[in-house]
């Protein structure tokens, strides 16, 4: 953290010619299972990870806000008065999104001071491990300290999320932000989006002597593009047709009297969201009673469930999971959104080397780009850097 940690004071500087005020940063995040049921008002279990972006904040004397950025040429200008989320565009999006939407939760952006961000990350793009959501909160996180808002964790979470939907256009869930402000070291945020309860789970890595592979197939994505909307609107449409509120109000045992109801696409994707809410539950109860090496089966289940009935998945997904099942994985399932991006792998610290190898040869072996495989850990969530 200390280099990254320079790096994002330097560019402050070097951009804004002035010292930062501070330091921020929010941790990406892996969700171990839950894929899809965070905007049908389901059961989701993701863990912030320890692979973080930084912000460097300082107020102005105006009402402008600066953003600019390590990863991009492109720095941004704006005045906080005139936010409007039509008129955002590029990764700026991201940053400026969380201002106007702390303003439509009750921030008055007429009295609070201008700013100056400049981000650093360390979460990769496209991976499926939410860089964007790392950059909304460590940007939530910095301006209610700057501005001294009274939100808590929570509270930003949504945030977080309106910035996603309505600046962003990315019609996510609550997943990602939650993650990423609540998460705690070696533990999971078993999340309710329906009600927003959270309780942290206990995972056990560490003890259990696993690690968790994620393997980046380096298959970019955007939740912004049409397959994930797509994915969305057949959620809502078999809903309707169903005649509940949402797939959270649809059980296992439901799913016979659904099949002769939906056509078979609609009945797939709807099988897919109630399978997965029961599979997060089984996660949380299996960790409990059993531990860590014993939730491998419902990984796999949920991979398929993806592959098959939500058809999210691609050819370099399935072969990372295949691969590392076969080199000794416990499970392996993608994870994310889908239509690219990473998946992730449960392995016993002694076969990691040997997971990383296989992952590496197959995807050599059909001409694939090569993989980044790396393991992570259940970090702590959103802070302020000393």
């Amino acid at each position: 953290m200390t280099d990254i940690r320079q790096d994002v004071l330097q560019g402050f500087e070097q951009r804004f010619g002035r010292r930062a005020q501070g330091v921020w940063s929010a941790p990406g995040r892996v969700n171990l299972i839950g894929e899809h049921t965070d905007y049908n008002e389901g059961f989701v279990f993701p863990f912030a990870i320890n692979r973080r972006t930084l912000v460097a904040v300082a107020k102005r004397d105006d009402h402008v806000a600066r953003v600019a950025s390590t990863f991009s040429d492109e720095a941004h200008e704006t005045d906080l008065l005139s936010l409007r989320p039509d008129k955002l565009h590029g990764w700026s999006a991201y940053p400026l999104g969380v201002a106007w939407a702390l303003g439509q939760f009750g921030a008055d952006l007429w009295t609070v001071p201008g700013v100056d961000i400049f981000v650093v990350s360390e979460v990769p793009v496209g991976a499926g491990l939410s860089s964007s959501a790392a950059i909304e909160s460590a940007v939530a996180v910095a301006l209610t300290d700057i501005w001294k808002l009274d939100f808590d964790r929570r509270a930003l979470a949504r945030v977080g999320q309106l910035a996603e939907n309505k600046a962003v256009g990315a019609p996510t869930g609550i997943m990602d932000q939650s993650a990423s402000l609540l998460g705690r070291r070696d533990a999971g945020v078993f999340l309710d989006c329906r009600n927003l309860h959270e309780e942290i789970i206990p995972l056990g890595f560490e003890n259990a002597d696993l690690e968790l592979l994620v393997i980046d197939t380096k298959v970019s994505h955007s939740h912004a593009t049409g397959g994930y909307a797509a994915r969305r609107a057949s959620c809502e449409a078999g809903a309707r047709a169903l005649g509940v509120e949402s797939l959270r109000d649809v059980h296992v045992d439901d799913l016979p009297r659904a099949q002769q109801i939906l056509d078979d696409e609609t009945f797939r994707r709807v099988r897919h969201v109630v399978t997965e809410n029961q599979r997060v539950l089984d996660t949380v109860r299996t960790l409990r009673e059993h531990g860590p090496t014993a939730i491998g089966g419902l990984l796999d289940a949920s991979h398929l469930s993806m592959r098959d009935d939500f058809e999210i998945s691609v050819p370099e997904l399935d072969l990372a999971v295949e691969a590392s099942r076969g080199a000794g994985a416990l499970g392996a399932r993608m994870t994310g959104g889908g239509f690219g991006g990473a998946a992730i792998a449960l392995t016993p610290r002694p076969l990691v080397g040997a997971v990383r190898a296989a992952v590496e040869s197959a995807f050599a072996e059909r001409g694939y780009t090569a993989p980044d495989v790396f393991a992570v850990s259940a970090a702590a969530g959103a802070t302020r850097e000393e």
